[in-house]
């Protein structure tokens, strides 16, 4: 129970005043359900003419009696006035509808305490969920290529709707039943404390079999949310990838298995699920068992000579037992809930508590422009793995000089522009941009500097207009109109029947790959950075679709400083140098004349391509 009060702690704060309600509440139901119930005893006493007492009236300030016995003694005084006045029958009517009202009442105050904790449940899961999608927004690139899609998809939907089904849904049982018993046990110690003493010591049984039932629930519900993952993931990849499947007819290969995932997704589900059905026919049995002794006591108690007890008062009793039989079920019920909810956090938790490698120091520098150079010192990087991309990178690029990277694919270009950003540090050696160290920069005003076209256009499923103007605060639609222009996208465009309001579908699935990818730099163009990252922006394209792109790109990288990443040769020839990486080393480097004289990597790469 303490990772659940922990989490408690993390998440309730903001919603400490619907406790208070609930709690308050609770308090009120038991109240009134208690007074409902002793009112058994006089229907009783009347029903079967067994109370032959007279009662005489006890004023409420008399010092040498119990406050307990004054308000019996009165309380009957007023019933067996009531009999003498009216009758038994209007007597029973009139105590009738008195536990009608009680009943009112205490139902009220519960569904008025289930009503009050909606907005703290409900609020919970929502901050949880936005908690970790923005946890998800500052982690860094390299934490998504270790992790499966499909694996943060299940987290963020299963597992988190997993806590809410079985941790908030419990809050209210975990406010309302410790009230409940507390009451209902306060109760039976006043009316015996001799039968509740003995009570008390058969209930250790019944709490021992609930949690011989509930021990292994949490392990069993991580490895059950472990295979909704591999479920999850599943489906994403082959929705990523039906192209591919159906090429290559691999439908069957695919149902078979999905069906192995779900077939291992059911067997863990169904653990957990049997495990969770045995929690209420065992809490009833045992509770049953429970009751069976008390009653057999207690009715060895009336049929001896000196009982403490009458049997109207008996019968109070076992219906307070039978009734705090309940709440303790329920309470047992959320020990059951609240592990397969803590396994789910457990997982969730990943996420949240996974740590962002990119740092940003306490005071950064706010670059508000790129008025210099951008220079490689020394630069080498290794993955977690300690498998070294890039070893000692030394290149300075001027501004408004375009460098292009070529290399066979491994070489690291990739990784290398990826350090400008900062999606990635470098393990050693050192960036900078205008003498500043990128690490001593403000991420947020380093990448404003930087525009990206990358080889697959990434688009949102929303209107060309959204797209274009994402990320780039109050675009005018003349803004956006001209940079479309500039991208030779303008035309397509406005052959669509809503323009600049189509909605382009799920990563641009509507357009054609040269359409997608002038999108992607009118957005570039949009932005208008100083320095601009072109990552294989054309490979993907047909060769007008190449042409129409290419030309926009020309637009798009005059006065900008560029840093290119190309496989097809002709799209760099007019670069001020072009760097050949090899294995992480950059091999060769100059013109595309004096890369060509050197008769090595580069004129190989430029041969293959000619030929």
């Amino acid at each position: 129970m303490r990772e659940f009060f922990q989490l408690m702690k993390r998440y309730v704060a903001p919603y400490s005043k619907y406790l208070v309600g609930a709690v308050f509440l609770n308090i009120f139901s038991a109240v009134f359900n208690v007074f409902s119930f002793t009112l058994i005893i006089p229907i009783l006493q009347i029903l079967f003419k067994m109370d032959t007492t007279v009662y005489e009236f006890i004023p409420w300030d008399t010092a040498d009696m119990a406050m307990k016995d004054i308000a019996m003694n009165n309380f009957y005084y007023y019933v067996t006035g009531l009999i003498t006045e009216y009758g038994g029958s209007v007597t029973l009517l009139l105590l009738g509808l008195f536990l009608g009202l009680m009943t009112a009442l205490k139902t009220g105050c519960y569904f008025g305490s289930s009503a009050i904790m909606i907005p703290l449940r409900t609020g919970i899961v929502r901050d949880i969920r936005v908690t970790v999608y923005n946890k998800m927004m500052s982690l860094p690139l390299g934490f998504f290529s270790q992790e499966r899609k499909g694996d943060i998809i299940a987290r963020m939907s299963g597992d988190v709707g997993e806590v809410e089904n079985s941790i908030t849904s419990s809050l209210d049982m975990l406010i309302k039943n410790p009230i409940l018993i507390l009451f209902y046990f306060a109760t039976l110690i006043i009316t015996s404390w001799q039968l509740t003493l003995f009570t008390l010591a058969v209930v250790p049984l019944m709490a021992w079999g609930m949690s011989a039932i509930g021990k292994k629930l949490k392990k069993e519900s991580l490895e059950a949310q472990g295979k909704w993952s591999d479920t999850m993931s599943q489906l994403e990849e082959t929705l990523g990838g039906l192209r591919v499947i159906k090429a290559f007819i691999a439908e069957e290969k695919m149902m078979e298995r999905f069906t192995k995932v779900s077939n291992e997704l059911r067997a863990a589900t169904r653990k957990v699920a049997i495990r969770q059905a045995l929690a209420h026919p065992v809490s009833e049995f045992l509770g049953t068992i429970m009751i069976m002794i008390v009653l057999w006591f207690g009715g060895t108690l009336i049929l001896s000579e000196a009982s403490p007890i009458d049997a109207p008062t008996f019968i109070f009793y076992m219906v307070i037992l039978y009734s705090v039989l309940n709440p303790l079920k329920e309470f047992a019920r959320a020990g059951y809930n609240i592990p397969k909810g803590l396994a789910s956090m457990e997982r969730v938790d990943k996420i949240l508590k996974a740590e962002n490698n990119i740092k940003e120091k306490e005071n950064p520098v706010d670059i508000k422009s790129f008025d210099d150079k951008i220079e490689f010192k020394g630069v080498s990087f290794s993955y977690e793995d300690g498998k070294e991309v890039l070893h000692d990178i030394n290149i300075t690029i001027p501004k408004g000089k375009t460098i292009a990277l070529v290399g066979q694919s491994g070489s690291g270009k990739s990784t290398l522009v990826d350090l400008v950003p900062r999606y990635r540090d470098a393990t050693s050696g050192e960036i900078l941009i205008d003498g500043l160290n990128l690490k001593d920069l403000k991420i947020k005003s380093l990448r404003s500097l930087i525009g990206n076209v990358n080889q697959e256009a990434i688009l949102f499923n929303d209107t060309i207009f959204n797209n274009i103007a994402f990320g780039v605060e109050g675009a005018t639609m003349e803004q956006v109109v001209a940079a479309a222009k500039i991208a030779n996208a303008h035309d397509f465009i406005m052959e669509k029947e809503e323009g600049y309001d189509t909605n382009i579908g799920d990563r641009g699935g509507k357009l054609s790959g040269g359409q997608r990818q002038r999108i992607s730099i009118a957005r570039a163009i949009l932005k208008n950075p100083p320095i601009l990252i072109l990552d294989e922006a054309t490979s993907a394209l047909d060769t007008e679709s190449e042409r129409l792109v290419q030309e926009a790109l020309d637009r798009l990288t005059t006065s900008r400083t560029t840093i290119a990443i190309a496989h097809r040769l002709s799209t760099i020839k007019n670069a001020d140098e072009i760097c050949v990486l090899h294995e992480g080393k950059i091999v060769e480097r100059g013109t595309h004349e004096d890369l060509i004289k050197l008769n090595g990597y580069y004129k190989k790469l430029n041969d293959m391509q000619a030929l």
